[in-house]
């Protein structure tokens, strides 16, 4: 009987987990202002990349600027006089009680003009972390308090991808993980990224697990919100045994292949693993190297006499790549 059949191979099999999420930035803030006042200046555009520590707006500062000048030589003034009383203690012209008093004055006097000195620098807005500034919430002559919104910033690499995986994959997950995904908005372009968070608490009502992968974004394609979808590798086998899916035969809740040996087929329950287009992972029940009959094998019963050409089911870019 003339079948048609294949050789089972070894591959490099890759478990995947399939989900749809988003791109998001790894830092993306609000900046609000430390003190109150009026904005005398903004120093940047927006759109524009900034360094860590550049200054974007300016507070008015004159108020601050004159009560730390006034500051500081009041707290001249306690550092002479506590040089002074130091001098009349040596020559028993003070008591020590008098001593205590000049030393507590003048750290009094030098907390007081640090603490305006610090506001006086908080005048001067700075960005927290390098990035880009995004929209502009106030102009020049506006009045500011610690709860007015002054500009969106985030970070533009690395990014990272966020999405949700079933709860089902728990124990599959972990930091290191390699992740492939593909943003609807560039086609035909892989983007690889590696995970760097699973999030411990199952959400609900979905029960899914946020699980983050970090990626790099030197030429700035990903923008935060961007919709992806994301397939995370939790396992690879190197040399895992594939045949093509044409040659399973599914009878009763169990599979089978018809295995080619001495000139007979047999039929053999085999137990099945990933599957990807064409093909299927035998994790049992079939050894590399043996022949599966992939056509002819309605009319197949075991021990029949069979005469098998062996025929390669793989894609022509797969083939060539063996």
């Amino acid at each position: 009987m003339p079948v048609e059949a294949a050789v089972a191979r070894t591959d490099t099999v890759r478990d995947e987990i399939a989900a749809t999420g988003q791109i998001e930035a790894l830092q993306s803030i609000e900046l609000r202002p430390e003190v109150e006042g009026r904005i005398v200046g903004i120093l940047f555009h927006e759109g524009q990349e900034v360094e860590q520590g550049v200054p974007l707006f300016q507070v008015d500062s004159t108020e601050l600027a004159a009560q730390v000048a006034q500051l500081a030589a009041q707290r001249d003034l306690a550092q002479q006089d506590l040089a002074r009383a130091k001098d009349l203690v040596a020559q028993n012209a003070a008591s020590t009680a008098d001593l205590q008093r000049a030393e507590a004055t003048a750290r009094g006097a030098e907390a007081q003009y640090r603490l305006q000195s610090t506001r006086l620098g908080r005048t001067t807005v700075r960005a927290p972390f390098a990035g880009v500034a995004g929209q502009r919430f106030v102009s020049l002559g506006d009045y500011v308090t610690t709860s007015t919104r002054l500009v969106s910033l985030q970070t533009v690499t690395p990014q990272r991808a966020a999405f949700q995986v079933p709860e089902r994959y728990a124990r599959a997950l972990r930091p290191g993980q390699a992740v492939t995904f593909r943003v609807g908005a560039i086609s035909g372009r892989d983007f690889v990224g590696q995970v760097d968070f699973v999030d411990p608490v199952v959400q609900l009502p979905g029960r899914t697990i946020l699980v983050k992968a970090r990626v790099a974004n030197p030429q700035r394609l990903l923008q935060p919100g961007m919709f992806i979808e994301a397939h995370l590798v939790t396992a690879v086998r190197p040399r895992a045994v594939v045949i093509p899916e044409e040659a399973v035969v599914p009878l009763e809740g169990t599979n089978f292949v018809w295995v080619v040996g001495d000139g007979k087929a047999s039929r053999r329950p085999v137990t099945l693993g990933v599957r990807t287009p064409g093909s299927v992972e035998v994790t049992s029940g079939l050894a590399a190297g043996e022949q599966v009959v992939t056509g002819g094998l309605e009319l197949l019963f075991p021990g029949a006499p069979v005469m098998a050409r062996v025929v390669d089911r793989r894609a022509p870019a797969a083939a060539a790549a063996h």
